[in-house]
């Protein structure tokens, strides 16, 4: 058992991270924002809730000197969602915050501490992208999280300290925010609703969100390393298109498809697949999961909470 201090319990990949480590009879501690909407974890009774805000660096300091956590999962975010778009929170929690989270548990001597990176600090790329490529972030929050990974990498090096940065490509399966593309188009099929869509050619390399919560858990592995930047995704392109044909064939739904009704976001491509190489060799990590089996546990789930929207844990 474990001792582990976890940010962003609040969020769809947290969440999920923190109901394994329970269930694996981890002591998990999380912080929260008293703004916080924690739905995702409400029914949790094991998990040892702390109110501080990462921008606290004087509480963060304290909690952490208190707690001495033996493993940290920093996976506190803002800027993933279209409607969070103030670049003073973005800065202030990616970067500053996890600059404070860094200077706050400096005095306890931790296995690792794993940082909660973005596919969005590549920007664009006709390529699979790989931890060496130049970063060329085209937004706040793009540029926040590039500033958040290579404090942690610096850190990591400077201190001599085992911060490494698994930097996520597009998760996705239960607990995941209801109105983002997967959760919108599962709905909506289940709905026979009509789906208006960007092109059907904008490509995401979709990743399983229990995957991902497998290649947080390497914690050996992880300990080992220090300043290292690891690519977590499946490799394999998959576009708007083959989401959309899959969940409708797995739903049997008559949902009509409206392509390009609705206007291209600035982060939408036609390529963006990760090079997963450096995961296999470092963690002996690789996804399980495939975009279809991924694809029918995530309706499954959303159809047993709309059965039951009272039992969302």
């Amino acid at each position: 058992m474990k001792r582990v201090l976890l940010t962003g319990a609040a969020g769809f990949v947290g969440a999920v991270l923190a109901r394994r480590l329970l269930r694996d009879g981890h002591e998990v501690h999380v912080l929260l924002k008293s703004s916080s909407n924690s739905w995702r974890i409400d029914g949790l009774q094991d998990l040892r809730r702390h109110e501080v805000d990462l921008r606290d660096e004087e509480r963060l300091k304290t909690l952490a000197e208190t707690l001495r956590p033996e493993v940290i999962f920093h996976l506190a975010a803002h800027g993933a969602y279209s409607y969070q778009t103030d670049p003073d929170g973005i800065i202030q929690t990616n970067f500053l915050g996890t600059w404070n989270l860094l200077k706050a548990t400096a005095r306890v001597d931790y296995e690792v501490f794993v940082n909660a990176g973005s596919s969005s600090e590549y920007g664009f790329k006709d390529f699979a992208m790989r931890e060496t490529d130049l970063l060329e972030p085209n937004s706040y929050y793009a540029v926040a999280k590039c500033a958040q990974t290579l404090v942690c990498q610096h850190f990591a090096h400077a201190e001599r300290r085992p911060v490494n940065t698994l930097r996520l490509f597009s998760a996705f399966g239960p607990y995941e925010e209801p109105t983002r593309l997967i959760p919108t188009i599962v709905r909506r099929c289940l709905a026979n609703q009509p789906l208006e869509l960007v092109s059907r050619d904008i490509a995401r390399d979709f990743v399983y969100v229990e995957d991902v919560v497998d290649a947080f858990l390497c914690i050996e592995q992880l300990a080992r390393l220090s300043g290292e930047i690891i690519n977590i995704g499946t490799g394999v392109q998959s576009t708007v298109g083959d989401v959309v044909q899959t969940v409708r064939g797995y739903t049997g739904s008559s949902s009509e498809c409206r392509w390009g009704a609705m206007p291209a976001r600035i982060w939408d491509a036609k390529t963006w697949v990760a090079d997963c190489s450096k995961s296999v060799r470092v963690l002996g990590w690789r996804p399980r999961t495939t975009l279809e089996a991924g694809l029918r546990g995530t309706v499954d789930w959303i159809r047993s909470q709309e059965e039951a929207p009272s039992a969302r844990v």
